[in-house]
């Protein structure tokens, strides 16, 4: 069985105020066209199809146009719903696009109903468990707390009783989308703590052949069998590094896995650059990033007049200027975004605290803020703002 492993594809997400709808639309040509060089057995899209609950038409436009090449090359499509998308909206349909073989996973019930595909070798069992917010899923898996270990935890626990009805043999595959102990983020997930916990521990999937992540943008092996396919583009400056791809996953009869990386179009390189603005005006070696989005961060003891227009003469494409000053230590021109970067909500809850009081929240304010902040994300997840 091949299967052709894809996750966040963020469909109406910009960059830096650019479009992207030209980019991932050639993400998709070359999706359809890979499943069709590939000879895949199935596609399986791991969550954050779009990049929020109510996409703009224009990304709707594209991903009908790919569901539809999609079914047309009879190849069956499993997809779930991820944190940035709307659950309900995105499951409209489901019964119906599941006869044409796009089969969407987005109602947590469900998530031990496995797609079944069957070939020479046997039957392969694909389960989708889209991503689980644990104040509104608890109650429907009975889990002792509300945080992502509890409830995903659960919900596999449903997987590996239906695969034990199944039989010797079979073939299992899960898809889902949460942050794994040994992912490395980026700056463009979004935070998805909850109960104090962020990250779910690997060998909570374990029993399955394979395991398609989605939520981390960086396409990453957390082992053999447990793989996140990151992103198909680069949605942050701090992605400069990542090599953008899918998983091309051989499932052997046995379930053993084979991977290898397909890489995906880049529309455009980027890069981050840093120095004072006339070496970064001047630099030789800076040659190559010309044509690429440029996040430029200054280090010029004043800042000089009018730098974002300077630098476009230069880097045309310049999209994000910051100012780090040498020998500043906490100066405060450094921007609001970069003292913010990697840290949690809860994290900036407890420094707002201990900067306005001069001492930071005790144990039992902590828990306040975190339920405080888990109530705000399932409210959210409810009204679908």
């Amino acid at each position: 069985m091949r299967l052709l492993h894809t996750s966040d594809w963020h469909l109406g997400r910009s960059f830096h105020r650019e479009s992207l709808l030209s980019a991932q639309a050639a993400f998709l040509d070359h999706l359809v066209s890979t499943v069709r060089a590939e000879g895949i057995d199935v596609v399986l899209v791991a969550g954050d199809i779009y990049d929020r609950a109510v996409p703009p038409l224009a990304a709707v436009e594209l991903f009908d146009d790919a569901l539809h090449r999609l079914a047309d090359l009879g190849v069956p499509t499993v997809m779930i719903s991820g944190n940035h998308d709307s659950a309900r909206r995105l499951g409209v349909g489901a019964g119906l696009m599941g006869r044409a073989g796009i089969h969407l996973r987005t109602d947590p019930a469900g998530c031990a109903t496995p797609v079944v595909l069957p070939d020479a070798a046997g039957d392969t069992v694909l389960y989708g468990l889209p991503y689980l917010e644990p104040a509104l899923v608890r109650a429907e898996f009975g889990a002792e707390r509300a945080d992502h270990t509890a409830v995903l935890g659960a919900a596999m626990d449903r997987v590996r009783a239906d695969l034990a009805t199944r039989p010797a043999g079979t073939r299992s595959v899960v898809l889902a989308h949460a942050f794994v102990t040994g992912g490395a983020p980026s700056d463009s997930e979004r935070d998805i703590t909850a109960g104090g916990v962020e990250a779910v521990p690997a060998d909570i999937f374990a029993g399955v052949d394979y395991v398609a992540l989605g939520h981390l943008h960086g396409c990453q092996t957390i082992t053999e069998r447990v793989r996140y396919s990151g992103s198909p583009l680069a949605y942050s400056f701090s992605e400069d590094r990542h090599r953008k791809s899918m998983w091309l996953v051989d499932l052997d009869p046995d379930g053993a896995v084979t991977a290898e990386r397909v890489d995906c179009p880049v529309p455009r390189p980027i890069a981050r650059i840093r120095g004072r603005l006339d070496d970064l005006l001047g630099d030789p070696a800076l040659e190559t990033h010309e044509d690429a989005w440029v996040e430029a961060t200054l280090t010029d003891a004043l800042r000089p007049p009018e730098p974002m227009a300077a630098l476009a003469k230069r880097f045309p494409h310049v999209l994000s200027l910051a100012f780090d000053p040498e020998n500043s230590g906490t100066d405060p021109a450094v921007s609001y975004a970069q003292r913010l970067r990697g840290r949690t909500d809860q994290q900036i809850a407890e420094d707002f605290v201990a900067h306005v009081r001069g001492t930071g929240p005790d144990g039992r304010e902590r828990t306040v803020l975190r339920e405080a902040l888990d109530a705000v994300r399932a409210h959210h997840a409810r009204t679908e703002t």
